[in-house]
């Protein structure tokens, strides 16, 4: 899935907020008045600005700036602080602030001013807290003076703007009252800086995730005996965390994921970090096993360190962490059972990520101990058994991956699961193999299922009546099953589906027109009925594409690889919202419906491998976000149309169908002969690569073909 977005992605942690210099605020005396200096300044801002958000309404010359919209002053008459966040500010920001010589704290944040940061607001006399955090600031950090004076500057938030180059050394020189640096989501390059300890004493927040830095973590930072809160994520990192940064006892948020860290967690330097609270490593390539020492970090919340190369068991220390609510260790090489962990003790535990580890076993009955569990993934291991009726104990359990394990008897899971009744997304894909799809009506729960995967089970008999009391679902994956009979005419009562995949079964009859009937599928104005969205856990679809909310999945309808005969329904020209249509690899007959014309939503059209006849209506060439067509293996005839996308489609788009003529074929369209192959045939597999790398090239990091349209599994 794709990662969030980057004004959601980064903000201060809760650390920082609880710094005591962010929490002075000081009252303004209602009677005082400014100096016309300050005055001046003020309205130089202003002047300055593209866009003010309305703040000539209050700020005229003609009144005390000290009354003006976020103008504070102090009993002396002085700007003390400027507050101006979420302001609809355009422009730039004047360096005559730094003219305020009694300013405090200034903040800018969450607008859109642009240009540089003014090298005087730094360097201000003053200035104890300054944010510009969530604008569009360029250019890179202007050098100090090293023999300037020190400045008073305790915090600075420039995170999320648009800001290059190195950090300047002249500036931790200078500032050495610093206590707070956020940096973060910008793309600032080069070394983290490696003195910030020594020149700030004090300093306790270093937050530079979402860059570019490079090179390896400075030692140095294990001399800041303050330092509470440490994030680098998602840089350039390389080498291992070195000894000094374990020195930094009071160390509470440690957190360099998405890097390429490596090395062993060491057992002994583990204990000296008895603060922390938030480890996060995730995304590195750190080997080796977990220590037990691990076990003595008792404050610990967060334990992340998925995507790793770690091996071993997990060390029964693990069960000491009793303050422990996210364990992430997904993505790894660990083995043995899961019983040596008394999850019974972990009853503030939440999260529970163990998905493609290669854990054996059952699910150990200590686990249905964790009554506050809202996420559970254990897919993609080796485990094996029956669900346990205990997992009922979970009553706030919204998220429960188990596919891709040996577990058995599908029909007591679900009878057993129908009681959780916050259960939103249920991925069982990979499991019950070969057993029956369930058919009983007393599955009668799950009313507030949004999204069910059986897929690739091998599970045969009907599609079953309780899906349609599943009023909430949205995404349904039956793919990859045994299933027979039609597609039962109550799909349209599920009225907030949008993502239905029932593809490689034996159901059989025509395409019913109550399929043409799906809400989701027709009104173009869905907003009103959505419900909460967001997963509890990402949703993979593949070893790297993540889904952090419901709504990033395609608008689907995937009927390929059936038995499915008769004609396309013209209605199908209703589904206005689909973005992928697959009803690939049957027995359709019939022409192809002028009315596909009207999914102008469509990126994906795949009708290949049936027995349409006619041509190919001229009008599909008004798609114009159609990025992969195929309609190879029919009876086609005709020109293909020319224009829009279907210039950039290639030849096996059209193969097996020897009436077709265009200028991509060997048969132009007006030649006397038509040769009795155009193309050479080609197999299955081969259109489904050439539609995956059609969509990915369309896509970017977005939704992949073959991993959503024909996806294998959701973990």
């Amino acid at each position: 899935m794709q990662p969030l977005s980057r004004s959601h992605r980064n903000q201060f942690p809760i650390p920082f907020f609880g710094l005591p210099i962010v929490l002075l605020v000081f009252l303004a005396s209602p009677t005082s008045s400014c100096t016309e200096q300050e005055k001046s300044s003020l309205i130089q801002l202003l002047d300055g600005l593209l866009q003010d958000g309305g703040l000539t309404v209050s700020w005229r010359s003609d009144t005390d700036c000290c009354s003006w919209e976020g103008i504070v002053c102090s009993p002396d008459r002085r700007v003390t602080d400027v507050v101006l966040a979420s302001h609809s500010l355009e422009g730039p920001i004047s360096p005559f602030l730094g003219n305020l010589i009694g300013l405090l704290r200034l903040n800018l944040s969450h607008n859109s001013l642009s240009g540089g940061l003014p090298l005087e607001l730094v360097s201000s006399s003053s200035i104890i807290v300054l944010d510009v955090s969530f604008n569009r600031l360029t250019g890179a950090l202007h050098e100090l003076q090293s023999s300037a004076p020190d400045r008073p500057l305790q915090v600075l938030n420039i995170s999320s703007n648009l800001l290059t180059g190195p950090f300047p050394s002249t500036i931790w020189k200078t500032i050495d009252n610093l206590i707070a640096l956020n940096a973060s989501n910008n793309s600032f390059t080069g070394p983290i800086p490696s003195d910030l300890c020594n020149s700030s004493p004090f300093f306790a927040v270093l937050d530079l995730c979402f860059n570019k830095f490079s090179g390896s973590i400075p030692p140095g930072l294990g001399y800041c005996s303050m330092l509470r809160v440490l994030r680098a994520g998602y840089n350039n990192l390389s080498g291992t965390l070195p000894d000094e940064l374990f020195n930094a006892t009071s160390l509470e948020y440690l957190s360099f994921p998405n890097n390429d860290l490596h090395g062993v967690l060491d057992s002994a330097r583990m204990i000296r970090l008895r603060n922390l609270r938030i480890l996060d490593l995730g995304w590195n390539n750190f080997n080796g096993s977990i220590p037990d020492s691990v076990g003595q970090l008792k404050r610990l919340e967060k334990f992340q360190l998925g995507h790793n190369n770690l091996s071993g068991e997990l060390p029964s220390t693990l069960s000491n962490c009793t303050n422990l609510k996210t364990i992430d260790l997904k993505s790894n090489k660990f083995s043995g059972g899961l019983s040596k962990v008394n999850f019974s003790n972990l009853r503030n535990l939440k999260t529970l990520d163990l998905w493609s580890d290669n854990f054996t076993g059952t699910i150990p009955e200590s686990m249905y101990s964790c009554s506050n569990l809202t996420a559970l993934r254990l897919s993609s291991n080796n485990l094996h058994g029956q669900l346990s009726s205990k997992i009922s104990n979970l009553k706030y359990l919204s998220f429960l991956s188990l596919g891709k394990n040996n577990f058995t008897n599908i029909t007591n899971a679900l009878q057993i699961l129908k009681s959780s009744k916050n259960i939103s997304t249920l991925l069982l894909g990979y499991i019950f193999k070969g057993e029956i799809m369930p058919q009983d009506d007393k599955i009668d729960g799950f009313e507030n299922l949004q999204v069910l995967d059986t897929g690739e089970c091998k599970l045969s008999g009907k599609i079953p009546l309780w899906i349609s009391r599943l009023t909430k679902l949205e995404m349904l994956v039956l793919r990859g099953n045994q299933l027979t009979g039609p597609i039962p005419g109550w799909f349209k009562s599920l009225s907030q589906l949008f993502f239905m995949d029932v593809s490689s079964n034996h159901l059989t009859g025509e395409i019913p027109l109550t399929l043409m009937e799906m809400p989701m599928l027709k009104s173009t104005d869905n907003s009103s009925h959505l419900g909460p969205r967001v997963f509890k856990l990402p949703v993979y679809t593949g070893p790297l594409l993540q889904y952090l909310v419901v709504t990033s999945f395609p608008v689907v309808l995937n009927l390929s690889n059936n038995n499915f005969t008769g004609v396309i329904p013209p209605q199908i020209g209703q589904l206005k919202v689909l973005v992928a249509l697959d009803f690939s690899f049957n027995k359709l007959s019939g022409q192809i419906p002028k009315s596909v014309r009207n999914l102008t939503n469509l990126q994906i059209l795949d009708l290949s491998n049936n027995n349409l006849t006619g041509a190919i209506p001229a009008a599909l060439n008004n798609l114009h976000f159609l990025a992969a067509f195929n309609v190879s293996d029919n009876d086609l005839e005709g020109p293909i149309p020319s224009g829009g996308q279907f210039n950039t489609f290639g030849t096996s788009s059209f193969d097996g169908n020897t009436k077709l003529c265009g200028s991509m074929l060997i048969h132009k369209c007006g030649s006397a002969e038509a040769p009795t192959d155009t193309i050479l045939s080609t197999k299955q597999t081969d259109y489904k690569v050439a539609f995956a790398i059609a969509f990915s090239a369309f896509f970017g990091v977005g939704v992949l073909y073959d991993q959503i349209v024909l996806s294998r599994h959701f973990g």
